[in-house]
C-alpha cells in the first residue's frame, strides 16, 4: 500500500470480545513488536490478542478514541450531549456532582 493511501486510513480502536483487550493504533502493541501507527487491518493475519490469545477475527471495531461517542445513528437524538464526546461527557457529568456538592457543603454555612 501506498504512503498517501495508507494517510487516509482511520485509526480505530478495536475490542476484543472475549476478553475485553483494547488494540489503539496510536500505541501499538509492545508484547508483540506491533509499532505505533498501524491500523488493525495491517496487523498480520496470524496476530492474536496479546490477553487471551483470540484471533483478529474476535475483535471488534470500537471506532477512535477522541471522537463521538455511542452510535451513529443516535447523534440528532437527546439534548446535545449525543454529539459530544467521551471526555466531554465525564467532565460534564463529574462537573455537575462537584457543583452540587459544592452547594450541599454552603447550605451548611447558612443559619
Amino acid at each position: 500500500m501506498s504512503d498517501s493511501a495508507n494517510q487516509f486510513k482511520t485509526l480505530d480502536r478495536h475490542e476484543c470480545r472475549a476478553c475485553g483487550y483494547v488494540y489503539e493504533p496510536r500505541k501499538g502493541d509492545a508484547q508483540t513488536h506491533i509499532p505505533r501507527g498501524m491500523a488493525f487491518e495491517d496487523l498480520p493475519e496470524i496476530w492474536r490478542c496479546p490477553t487471551c490469545g483470540a484471533p483478529k477475527s474476535r475483535f471488534q471495531n470500537i471506532g477512535q478514541a477522541d471522537g463521538v461517542s455511542g452510535f451513529k445513528a443516535n447523534r440528532r437524538y437527546g439534548i446535545g450531549v449525543n454529539t459530544m464526546s467521551e471526555s466531554q461527557k465525564s467532565l460534564l457529568i463529574f462537573g455537575g456532582l462537584a457543583a452540587g456538592f459544592l452547594l450541599l457543603l454552603s447550605l451548611y454555612g447558612l443559619q
